[in-house]
């Protein structure tokens, strides 16, 4: 028997005050994944050849890396949020979940890395 009232037992085990910012991170990388895929939709279907050539210049012209380098941010972020999700719901195995979680934040911020490394090197080397 305890002396502890109801509230006094569950307090502390509740919320880790960790959702909300988790949602709004998944609801601001959305907009922003809007906003950047339009954009690159419409740079995309407006060149004029999909040559070798003419794609590297593209993506070597004014401000393209960045928003190139922010497009790969975004979803990289938003994917990782949507699969910590995922296997936060669906994976009950705390030694698999807890692997699973470690190896799917170092695969997103290798793809991030990767995109990002791939756009700048051909933004900054010359042919």
């Amino acid at each position: 028997m305890s002396l502890r009232s109801p509230l006094g037992k569950v307090i502390g085990r509740g919320s880790a005050k960790q959702g909300v910012s988790h949602w709004w991170g998944q609801r601001l990388s959305a907009v922003a994944l809007a906003f950047l895929g339009l954009w690159f939709v419409l740079q995309v279907t407006g060149l004029n050849a999909y040559d070798y050539d003419s794609v590297r210049a593209w993506i070597g012209s004014g401000v393209t890396p960045v928003l190139l380098v922010q497009l790969i941010a975004a979803l990289a972020w938003h994917s990782a949020l949507g699969v910590q999700v995922v296997l936060e719901d669906y994976v009950h195995a705390k030694a698999i979940k807890l692997a699973a979680l470690v190896a799917s934040i170092f695969f997103h911020v290798f793809v991030a890395v990767a995109g990002s490394y791939a756009v700048l090197r051909i933004a900054f080397t010359t042919t």
